[in-house]
């Protein structure tokens, strides 16, 4: 069967009407935050507690957005007789956010959960020279990191728990039996 001449005009006509006769959907930006999903890619926030300056957020960043400095220092022995220890100190550590394209492997290669995606994105700058942001601006952004979602309850329990689990019960184990025998002897 042909379609009659005109057919297809009519249709987008029919689209244009039922689109014209529905409520827009506009968002206030401004004025109203928008719902953000939770693993939002705004910018990073670095938790510089655990970052041990190793580095490899800064080799494995394809674009090399992210600058480290950093110097050794000596620690003391911990006990009597031990050795001295070094130990690498962050002076510096800056993300160039003109450079940055946001594809988080300095996330995913930071083996000391140092840094993090922040759903912050509001961080416009006037000069593109004022996007490189420092560690203490980056440590602002930590305290807007969402909290981890809750592990699904039918999940496996993570290696690590069970392990500890296990070491904790028999040691609670270990430390009610030697008071059931002292109790059990005159």
């Amino acid at each position: 069967m042909a379609p009659f001449p005109g057919s297809g005009l009519a249709k987008g006509l029919a689209v244009t009407l039922r689109t014209m006769t529905r409520k827009t959907v506009t968002e206030q930006y401004p004025d109203v935050q928008p719902d953000l999903p939770p693993r939002t890619r705004g910018v990073i926030g670095l938790f510089e507690e655990n970052c041990t300056v190793c580095m490899l957020c800064a080799r494995e960043c394809p674009d090399w957005c992210i600058y480290i400095d950093s110097h050794k220092e000596t620690v003391p022995p911990a006990a009597p007789g031990g050795r001295e220890r070094s130990r690498n100190v962050l002076d510096r550590f800056a993300i160039d956010f003109s450079l940055c394209m946001y594809c988080g492997i300095c996330i995913e290669v930071c083996p000391f959960d140092a840094l993090f995606w922040s759903p912050e994105f509001e961080y416009a700058e006037t000069d593109i020279r004022e996007l490189t942001h420092e560690r203490d601006k980056l440590r602002e952004w930590m305290w807007t990191v969402p909290a981890p979602p809750a592990l699904d309850p039918a999940a496996e329990e993570p290696k690590e728990i069970a392990a500890a689990r296990k070491t904790a019960e028999k040691l609670a184990a270990a430390q009610d039996r030697p008071d059931e025998r002292q109790g059990e002897q005159p």
